[in-house]
């Protein structure tokens, strides 16, 4: 097995940005990973700890953010944001919140509670897990929901940290209390990742287009895709680069 394609998530479900290779740190998220995150105006969260989804704008309640594109230049800070309706973005989300929480208000629901601010929590992120996690997802896996859906789904939908391929479908599901080598880094299996509505979004066009979540009941009898795994020894990793259950 080996890695087929790295990502992260600069602004929690605001966008996925590829990568090459990343240092993983141990106890820590993938860098940059869901660093920020947009608290709606029912939220209490405010960046001094982590706190559940619920707190936060997101794609199973605004399908439309699905459709987000991100690049974040880590040296000078700017995170670039796209759409396909909305204007490019380029902001400091540190010293300009408040463009980033207007550019999203023309996609998301006005009949649900709405972005109010941007908060942040350094080395963990907002992950969707209380821990901080990094998701490994598998591409036979999602080649077999693809082959369910009748078409050609986007791995978008899944939000995945780390891609590797080289195993048989839902294998990974085997792998809970196990430890997986990554190029120089180690990481411990904690437990699958359970699905939401966010998946059932067109990642090119924020659409709900395919019943992601009765695909993956009906057919295999569960609501998981991926694991959500943490980082037990630093170490770098890169596309390319082997995966082993130790």
């Amino acid at each position: 097995m080996k890695v087929s394609a790295l990502y992260r998530h600069p602004v929690k479900s605001h966008g996925r940005e590829a990568l090459e290779t990343v240092t993983l740190h141990t106890g820590q998220s993938m860098p940059f990973d869901r660093l920020w995150a947009v608290a709606h105006d029912a939220s209490k969260a405010d960046g001094s700890e982590w706190a559940p989804c619920a707190n936060f704008s997101r794609g199973s309640k605004a399908p439309e953010l699905m459709a987000i594109f991100a690049t974040l230049a880590e040296a000078t800070g700017l995170l670039t944001l796209t759409h396909p309706k909305r204007p490019d973005l380029v902001v400091n989300p540190d010293e300009e919140p408040e463009k980033l929480i207007a550019w999203t208000q023309a996609i998301v629901p006005q009949d649900r509670a709405l972005p109010a601010r941007l908060v942040r929590l350094d080395q963990r992120g907002f992950t969707d897990t209380p821990y901080a996690s990094i998701s490994l997802c598998s591409t036979a896996s999602h080649e077999a929901v693809s082959a369910q859906a009748g078409g050609d789904l986007s791995p978008h939908r899944w939000r995945g940290n780390i891609w590797f391929d080289g195993a048989e479908p839902w294998a990974e599901r085997e792998w809970i209390g196990q430890r997986i080598s990554i190029g120089d880094a180690i990481l411990s299996v904690r437990e699958n990742a359970v699905r939401c509505l966010a998946t059932t979004a067109n990642p090119a066009t924020g659409a709900r287009d395919v019943d992601t979540l009765a695909l993956l009941n009906g057919n295999w009898g569960h609501q998981d895709f991926g694991l959500y795994t943490e980082v037990v020894q630093d170490g770098q990793i890169a596309v390319g680069d082997p995966v082993e259950v130790l």
